[in-house]
């Protein structure tokens, strides 16, 4: 008996159907009570396995679409996000990088958002025509569209271009605040206020930050340049 199948639907897209390894609603739903629990490490290895069964089960010579409005395929969704959150945290911006790709052919919508992520993976990686593609998807709305812009500047000239620079410090004035700050404690009153149903700008600037810390251990260059501009 097929552990798992994908159910075609009338909008041209499909419905992962499946069970024990295959139900990832209940996989994403147990990863989340490993980590809350502390056991990050074995969250990590099920959300990165739970990709390894969907990439498996869909065909590599055909567009595969899911649906969105399916819990089973959305929490498929997730769990490979999630695992390129991950990899991106240890590093390993390669395998993040390749996660989200097949994020965004299996949901071209990009719903999720992976494509800001990507953006990130791509610089860190110094693919700068791979990140000139993707960048464009990511909302000019976000403050981390303005520091991926930036960086990418930075890693490229060596310098911060000022209209950018203008344009981050006027337009994400808390960003430029939180990204040149000589500390970024995840204290207390930062988990109560982003935890909240309408976090601060500032709450939102460190988190921004704390998401991205890795990348400026490994490049403080660009840190040390914003800071030099304030």
């Amino acid at each position: 008996m097929q552990k798992a199948y994908l159910n075609p639907t009338s909008d041209q897209t499909f419905e992962v159907v499946g069970e024990g390894a295959y139900n990832f609603a209940g996989v994403l739903a147990r990863t989340r009570e490993m980590e809350a629990a502390g056991d990050v490490e074995g969250a990590c290895n099920e959300r990165f396995q739970a990709f390894q069964r969907l990439a498996a089960l869909v065909p590599e010579d055909e567009e595969i679409n899911l649906e969105w409005n399916h819990r089973n395929s959305r929490a498929a969704l997730e769990l490979v996000l999630a695992s390129a959150i991950d990899h991106f945290l240890i590093n390993d911006f390669e395998m993040s990088a390749a996660l989200l790709e097949l994020l965004l052919e299996l949901d071209p919508e990009d719903h999720l958002e992976g494509s800001e992520l990507l953006a990130f993976d791509y610089l860190a990686m110094d693919e700068q025509e791979l990140f000139d593609e993707v960048i464009n998807d990511v909302s000019d709305k976000y403050a981390s569209r303005e520091v991926l812009l930036l960086w990418s500047a930075f890693r490229r000239d060596g310098k911060l271009p000022e209209g950018e620079l203008q344009h981050f410090k006027t337009r994400f004035a808390p960003y430029f605040a939180e990204f040149t700050a000589g500390e970024h404690p995840a204290d207390e009153a930062y988990l109560k206020d982003i935890g909240s149903e309408r976090p601060s700008q500032q709450a939102q600037a460190r988190e921004l930050w704390l998401q991205t810390e890795n990348l400026w251990v490994l490049w403080p260059g660009f840190i040390g340049a914003l800071r030099e501009a304030r």
